[in-house]
């Protein structure tokens, strides 16, 4: 049981967390906008309309509207996200990254589209571009930060720096060429390229 003392009232709530929610309203309208007209046609006045706000509210949360494009990626393309066993070894550990990645692939094909458009769009946009540099860096060495954090018979075989943006590169090459060809990118092939990484010798 609980009483309604006990039930944090929407007024109570910190300016902090409205600000979070806004954000979060701009970024899922946005994305839903780059999916029915592309990067080019989406302007912050539509944002704007559609997310009920008014333009002030959405410079209030992001700078322009290219800040608002480099937050759309973590929110509508689904993030590979592998459990990883304590304890268990780099080669279980790629295995993991390998199920993880093959069970996103449905979900993404569905936005396989509109992710495509926006790497055009940021290949044509050099401020835009270092912008999305910039987040991947960041995520780089939060990443490479968690391996070096390991115990000593647990660190990968090459160094952490390396590793995170080569899993990287795996995971989004592998999901492009699966949206393109399914049929010769199969879960073995997947399952081949991490193995590969741990020095197991893959068994198609």
């Amino acid at each position: 049981m609980t009483s309604d003392d006990d039930v944090p009232s929407p007024r109570r709530r910190p300016k902090g967390d409205k600000r979070a929610r806004t954000r979060a309203r701009i970024i899922e309208v946005a994305a839903q906008l780059v999916e029915e007209r592309g990067f080019e046609r989406t302007t912050v006045q539509e944002v704007a309309r559609r997310a009920g706000l008014s333009n002030g509210a959405i410079y209030g949360n992001f700078k322009n509207r290219d800040e608002i494009f480099a937050a759309i990626g973590p929110t509508y393309w689904p993030q590979v996200k592998p459990q990883f066993t304590p304890g268990s070894s780099f080669a279980e550990k790629m295995r993991a990254v390998a199920e993880a990645t093959i069970a996103i692939l449905p979900e993404r094909s569905s936005r396989g589209h509109a992710r495509l458009t926006g790497l055009a769009y940021v290949l044509t946009n050099e401020a835009l571009r270092t912008l999305v540099q910039d987040r991947a860096s960041a995520f780089y060495a939060g990443a490479a930060e968690w391996w070096r954090s390991l115990p000593e018979d647990e660190q990968p075989p090459m160094p952490p720096d390396i590793l995170v943006r080569l899993l990287n590169v795996l995971t989004e090459g592998l999901t492009l060429q699966w949206l393109l060809t399914p049929e010769l990118v199969t879960d073995e092939i997947i399952h081949a390229a991490f193995a590969a990484l741990a020095g197991v010798r893959p068994t198609l």
